[in-house]
């Protein structure tokens, strides 16, 4: 036999996407080395998860579609115990023995690092042990059997550290898969490790036994797997495995376990898998420093062809001076190919779009349900719908084109959905594209009527399209709801979807100069500079001119001189670098995205992360992998302000007397008052009110200070309106000065010129702007002749698009077409090629008007509680608005005339509240950290307290919970001022005789007041302290009155924080805006040179901590902290803030 002529399959191999700090690279890469080194096939066998499968099926179909005849091979290397149950009556034996107990580790982590060292050795306690095994799939019901006992390896007692399986899951599901013995961490090893002391006869009954087994199960499906390395131990197991050949028949197969894609990647996958236990506890096996040479490796891991397999043999065998029957050798590897090409048949995975069967009644095909559920529908929604032929004609249009693309199921699930949510919590009107369509409307998925509003369905879902349905679904609570689908669907119908984090550039760059010993200071000053180096020039490169923009890492290494001097100067950091980024390192849960399916387990390997049953792979932005492989991405996202409508409706509802109201009476009053249907969305006191005037306290979309002046100017007087100012208020159109020429139109309407009626109809509500996408779309339509809506839809995309294939062809066939239309319709032909024209220079602007509509309608919502319910609503955005932005809005709150209660143990409940009579806010106790709820309880349910005794000495008061810790944070947060009375010389003096001397009794607590009566009352700056820290919000009413804060607001001087908003929207580039800001904290240091500079850390009424360099400081400068400073500052995207000159560029406040 000449090797030469064997096609070897390596059916043991790495990536770093399944296996991440100990395979490295993608498998793409593996699999372009292995077809490129003479292969044709590879199998993929990561550690206990596929998450690797859906890059590999992708790409396998890549490779095809180029020419490439290269095989895919799907499995995994199972974590493998005899039996789950014997091991569980041990584990819980060894929970009883509290000494025993010490040895088991419980850890959960969302990623698994392989510990080589620990599996390829006698390992841990029995209990904390387990071995290899490798799984590979011989045809679609293998690989649906291999997927189910991974699902089922995540979970209850098969996930103990890894996940697991047992020969009663290898019994269930090994239909179709063939199974081999792995490498040192193996089940064969396993018996190698644990018998070697015992003698070799012990070892060999040990893997008879184990044989007999596997082959009982599996019978000539069962492999033995030998390894070619440096390892003698290796060598031995070798020896006991070809005699398992011998004595059982059982053939063999030698493997490459190959763990980077190249011969030369071993380096990258050293340090990579050195960069995973960095912040870990380090294993004894691994030697932080590293290798220089890959001949100080056990172990050449990349994906071998068969002449290099055959001399790895030789060569190591005869390096660990073994001898080997080359027959039995050759034989083995040979072997590979008869599994690879015999026995394995060449499939790639259905990819069927899996939709869950449960949403459709018995009796309905799923067509058949959601054209029932839709006309029924329709008849309750009023003759005004129900007899208006364009609703019907559109319903007729939307369900042809969703049953002709096989989406009647998707619709049906997301009704299911928008059900379990309306018996729960308050949903969004809508949001992106979805709302253009009529069935969603109809099935109260969305609240906005689209035919009413102009939103068109073919911006959502195309006729002539392959991609699939994208609904986002806004709700209150997105959690709870996930959790109730999960609960009542299954988890094997329902599954998160994860999201995997990736090495990224700068925190690469900091730890791999730690493995070269470069100093911290010279990595740092790399690493703090780079971004901003880049950015202004990435930005140019985009014509990207005002608003924020982050490089990537491509970028960065481009336009940061910084950088490029330093990996000049370390090239090794360069390669390493450049091969490591975007590489594995955690896996997290995606915002709000959900699989829902039957038979989740069957057609997808599902994973343990932190507890919670998810998807293996990924779908966003930059990773599509669920969809491709049949899976249809739901969107479930939480929305803030729904949570402060609904705390808003909950406080009116208890000022008209219900003050403990179920879900039912919320979701009542909403319908009645706030629903898009029953809305008047023409009232111009609401306009008035807020959008002119501007009380923008929690209105949703008009948070910062740009976006409101804009509005303000802009004097919206209807939803449109709205929705076009928050469209132009974006980097783009702003970059462009629309929003000038914007309000200049909307002032003298009179002054717009229209090119034909036409044009007037689709523009004539954003004044002759093409805002919306939608637009161009129906401008096309329109105006082109023989143009669909689908073509006009298409448009958008394709306007966007540089290039000379299939999709310019396309773009200037419906130009052509566009043109002959404007002329058969009377325009010149410079008019037409004019707003062509305007076509390519609004498509990188235009907004998506079906979104625009929906998410403006909610701030109206907002703003119509601001107008008739101002007070609750207020309560309600100091509840839920974050802690970084709480002191804004007590700001704001102020500036309305509001008067912010002190916290007091005697009226502070547990959510914001309004009192009208005294038009004050309430402050919670909940604001109080350290707090828990249960001492919470304790105030609430026992108070009034007339006095420091009845406080302290309450009989019913359970002081084990209002403990010292939470009488602390009570004290110090000024919540119990009201008991200090004429005994004490101030708080400080209450507080060491009530809390820091924590008295037993009233006589106590009598000698105690005598005993710190010096203590008098805390500094103004101990009690500015302790409110920050405690409360999370800095008392500025402390330091700043509110006289100053409105001036500041007429000049205008704007927060710190708001500054780079600020300048975008009202200054010129030139120009320095005036900010205003509270220093908390001065840092005196030196220059490289020695020369002394200031570091001031100032917080603002953003409750954003921000740091002001001041260069070369004089002896006569001084800042006090605490005290309210405005400045004139220089700010570079390099330096942030700094100054040259304190005393000039400085002014103290009051």
């Amino acid at each position: 036999m000449d090797i030469k002529n064997i096609n070897f399959v390596n059916l043991h191999a790495h990536s770093g996407v399944g296996s991440p700090f100990d395979g490295f690279g993608y498998p793409q890469d593996h699999m372009e080395y292995a077809y490129s080194n003479g292969c044709k096939a590879l199998a993929l066998t990561d550690h206990g998860n596929m998450n690797g499968f859906a890059y590999q099926v992708l790409h396998a179909k890549k490779m095809k579609e180029e020419g490439k005849d290269f095989k895919p091979i799907f499995g995994v290397e199972a974590y493998f115990i005899e039996d789950v149950v014997d091991w569980k009556e041990k584990y819980e034996q060894h929970k009883a023995d509290k000494k025993k107990a010490r040895q088991l580790d419980d850890s959960k982590s969302g990623i698994n690092i392989e510990s080589a060292g620990e599996s390829k050795s006698a390992g841990r306690s029995e209990l904390n042990r387990s071995r290899h095994i490798v799984l590979v799939a011989m045809n679609q019901t293998g690989l649906n059997n291999i997927f189910k006992m991974v699902t089922e390896s995540h979970k209850g007692d098969y996930f103990y550290r890894k996940p697991r399986i047992d020969f009663a899951l290898l019994k269930k599901y090994g239909e179709g898969v063939i199974a081999s013995s792995a490498c040192l961490g193996g089940i064969y090893a396993g018996a190698y490790w644990s018998k070697l002391e015992e003698g070799e006869e012990a070892v060999l009954e040990e893997m008879r036994r184990l044989t007999k087994r596997f082959q009982e199960v599996l019978g000539d499906r069962w492999y033995g797997e030998l390894q070619w390395n440096r390892v003698p131990q290796q060598h031995a197991l070798n020896k006991y495995v070809i005699q398992m050949h011998k004595e059982f028949d059982m053939k063999l197969i030698s493997t490459a376990d190959s763990h980077y894609p190249t011969p030369d990647a071993w380096k990258d996958r050293e340090l990579y898998k050195r960069l995973g236990w960095l912040g870990r506890s380090k294993p004894e096996w691994l030697d932080m420093e590293l290798p220089t040479e890959i001949q100080e490796l056990e172990c050449e891991l990349f994906p071998k062809n068969a002449e290099q397999m055959w001399e790895s043999y030789h060569r190591f065998a005869e390096e660990c001076e073994t001898e080997y029957d080359d027959d039995i050798v050759l034989q083995s590897i040979k072997e590979t190919e008869t599994i690879g090409f015999e026995r394995i048949e060449d499939f790639i995975p259905d990819s069927t779009v899996r939709l869950p069967d449960f949403v459709v009644p018995a009796g309905y095909t799923d067509d058949e349900y959601l054209e029932h559920l839709t006309h029924k529908k329709m008849a309750y929604a009023g003759d005004n719908i129900f007899k208006n032929q364009e609703y019907r004609d559109r319903l007729d249009q939307e369900l042809k084109v969703i049953s002709d693309r096989g989406f009647s199921k998707y619709f049906l699930t997301m009704a299911a959905i928008s059900d379990k949510a309306s018996q729960m919590m308050l949903a969004g009107p809508g949001r992106g594209s979805a709302a253009g369509s009529l069935v969603a409307y109809l099935l109260e998925i969305t609240q906005v009527d689209p035919i009413k509003y102009g939103l068109l369905f073919s911006r959502f879902l195309r006729a002539d399209a392959k991609d699939y349905p994208d609904i986002d679904y806004d709700v209150a609570n997105p959690m709870e709801l996930k959790d109730l689908l999960i609960q009542e669907w299954g988890e094997n119908s329902v599954a998160p979807i994860s999201n995997w984090n990736t090495l990224q550039l700068k925190s690469l760059i900091k730890d791999v100069s730690k493995f070269y010993k470069i100093e911290f200071k010279e990595v740092n000053a790399v690493t703090s500079r780079m971004i901003s180096e880049a950015t202004p020039l990435a930005k140019k490169k985009h014509g990207i001119k005002a608003g924020m923009y982050i490089p990537t890492w491509e970028e960065v290494l481009e336009f940061s001189d910084t950088l490029k001097g330093f990996l000049r100067k370390y090239p090794d950091i360069e390669k390493h670098v450049k091969a490591m980024v975007g590489q594995y390192r955690s896996c997290s849960r995606h915002a709000g995205g959900v699989v829902i399916a039957e038979d989740l387990d069957k057609h997808m390997p599902l994973i343990n992360s932190g507890g919670v049953i998810q998807t293996p792979w990924s779908e966003g932005q930059n990773v599509r992998q669920l969809e491709p492989m049949g899976f249809i991405k739901f969107d479930i996202l939480g929305l803030t302000t729904l949570r402060m409508i609904e705390g808003c409706i909950e406080r009116i509802l208890c000022k008209n007397g219900n003050c403990e109201p179920e879900y039912k009476d919320i979701q009542k009053f909403y319908n009645e008052h706030l629903h898009p249907d029953v809305l008047d969305f023409s009232n111009q006191e609401v306009y008035e009110n807020v959008f002119h005037s501007g009380k923008w306290a929690g209105i949703f979309q008009f948070t910062e200070s740009g976006a409101q002046n804009f509005c303000k100017r802009a004097k919206p007087t209807s939803i449109v309106d709205i929705s076009a100012v928050t469209s132009i208020f974006r980097p783009g159109p702003l970059s462009a000065g629309v929003d000038k020429d914007y309000v200049k139109a909307k002032e003298y309407p009179e002054d717009v010129w229209y090119e034909n009626e036409i044009v007037r109809e689709v523009t004539e509500e954003t004044y002759g702007f093409l805002i919306f996408q939608e637009q161009i779309a129906m401008l096309a339509h329109k105006l082109g002749k023989n143009i669909s809506l689908d073509e006009g839809n298409l448009l958008r995309k394709l306007l966007t698009k540089k290039g000379t294939g299939k999709g310019a062809q396309q773009k200037n066939s419906i130009r052509d077409r566009f043109i002959q239309g404007c002329e058969e319709k009377g325009m010149k032909r410079n008019d037409a090629l004019h707003m062509w024209q305007n076509f390519e220079y609004f498509s990188g602007y235009g907004f998506n008007k079906s979104h625009a509509v929906c998410y403006s309608m909610i701030s109206y919502q907002c703003a119509w509680l601001m107008t008739y319910y101002e007070g609750e609503w207020m309560a309600s955005y100091l509840d839920k608005v974050s802690d970084k932005k709480k002191e804004s809005a007590i700001a704001r709150a102020k500036t309305l005339g509001y008067t912010i209660s002190q916290l007091d143990v005697n009226i502070s409940g547990r959510q914001w509240e309004y009192d009208e009579a005294n038009n004050a806010l309430l402050q919670p106790l909940t604001t109080i950290k350290g707090l828990g709820v249960s001492a919470m309880d304790q105030v609430v349910q026992n108070r009034p307290f007339n006095t420091a005794e009845d406080f302290l000495f309450h009989p019913d008061v359970k002081y084990s919970k209002l403990n010292k810790k939470a009488l602390d944070v009570l004290v110090r947060a000024g919540a119990c001022n009201h008991l200090v009375d004429d005994r004490f010389r101030g708080l400080k003096h209450f507080w060491s005789a009530a809390v820091v001397d924590r008295p037993k009794n009233k006589k106590k607590f009598g000698e105690n007041i005598e005993l710190y009566r010096d203590e008098g009352n805390f500094t103004k700056n101990e009690t500015i302290s302790f409110k920050s820290e405690l409360t999370g919000i800095f008392p500025f009413d402390l330091v700043m009155s509110d006289s100053i804060r409105v001036k500041l607001e007429q000049l205008p001087v704007v927060p710190i924080s708001e500054y780079e908003v600020a300048m975008s929207v009202e200054a010129s580039e030139n120009d320095q805006l005036l900010v205003w800001f509270v220093p908390r904290k001065l840092t005196k240091k030196k220059t490289a040179k020695g020369r002394e500079y200031w570091i001031l850390d100032v917080v603002d009424s953003n409750n954003a901590m921000v740091s002001i360099k001041c260069w070369s400081p004089s002896d006569k400068d001084t800042i006090f902290v605490n005290q309210p400073y405005m400045a004139r500052l220089d700010h570079s995207d390099q330096w942030g803030f700094s100054t040259r000159s304190i005393r000039r560029n400085f002014r103290l406040l009051g």
